[in-house]
């Protein structure tokens, strides 16, 4: 079976990704989470599509335990690596977050910059991610997670987002385009490995209304669901949703 694009980017690319910019917003964003969770480190925490393991080695740091799951075995090795460097013991799985083995085992779940959701080839496919991390979850649990904000492109050109954020050895998208039927952007991205092969690659991903999110959510029993702008290392509840915000930011209670 022929490999999806995400799989592909993701196969030598864990150093690289730890360089792009819209990973450097890390501490950040644990402080939001770790208000959010009340600072109870007594919690058990899944990070879901966790890659080279960035939020779920700092909440570590900070005392918590963590599972963290991701499809790409590569981004795992690299996750790894960073936590026995920095003399950690982290539960890191390669799981497909369509069908998590779990069952109401988790306190709280995040899910940031994607982590697989919005990134699959149907609606379905993104549903049962939600499906699946929710029925991992315990009663009362919490899921944090950012996916891209549909009103952005309706407002903008994702042309000139993407040309905002491009730096010197990061990835790049072009020829973006934004399909009005689907709600799904599709561009070339261009890349270089941690091997130094360059490489591109035709990637599409689904982005969603707010109130896509929230139907969805409801229809999974959550009771309380909160959106907010997702902005990078800077999350918070002051931060009212625009269509300024590439990203937002879901707070949902079950």
């Amino acid at each position: 079976m022929k490999k999806q694009w995400y799989e592909s980017l993701f196969e030598n690319y864990g150093r690289q990704y730890d360089r792009e910019v819209y990973t450097q917003g890390t501490s950040g964003e644990c402080d939001f989470i770790e208000k959010e969770l009340q600072s109870d480190k007594s919690l058990k925490i899944l990070d879901v599509g966790c890659g080279t393991g960035r939020h779920a080695i700092e909440l570590s740091k900070r005392g918590y335990n963590i599972t963290g799951i991701d499809l790409s075995e590569s981004q795992l090795k690299r996750a790894r690596e960073k936590a026995k460097a920095a003399n950690l013991s982290i539960d890191f799985q390669c799981r497909d977050a369509r069908n998590l083995p779990f069952d109401g085992e988790f306190d709280a779940a995040i899910m940031i910059c994607e982590g697989g959701f919005s990134l699959m080839e149907t609606d379905e496919m993104n549903y049962e991610i939600l499906k699946s991390v929710t029925k991992a979850l315990k009663p009362q649990a919490k899921f944090i997670f950012t996916t891209s904000n549909g009103l952005f492109p309706l407002f903008h050109s994702v042309n000139e987002f993407f040309a905002s954020v491009e730096e010197e050895g990061n990835s790049t998208c072009k020829n973006n385009s934004f399909d009005l039927m689907t709600f799904r952007s599709h561009s070339i991205v261009e890349f270089e490995d941690d091997s130094g092969s360059k490489g591109t690659l035709e990637c599409n991903e689904r982005l969603y209304a707010p109130c896509e999110i929230t139907w969805l959510l409801k229809s999974l029993g959550y009771k309380t669901i909160d959106i907010f702008g997702a902005r990078l290392g800077a999350f918070s509840r002051e931060h009212k949703l625009t269509t300024e915000d590439f990203e937002m930011l879901v707070i949902a209670e079950i």
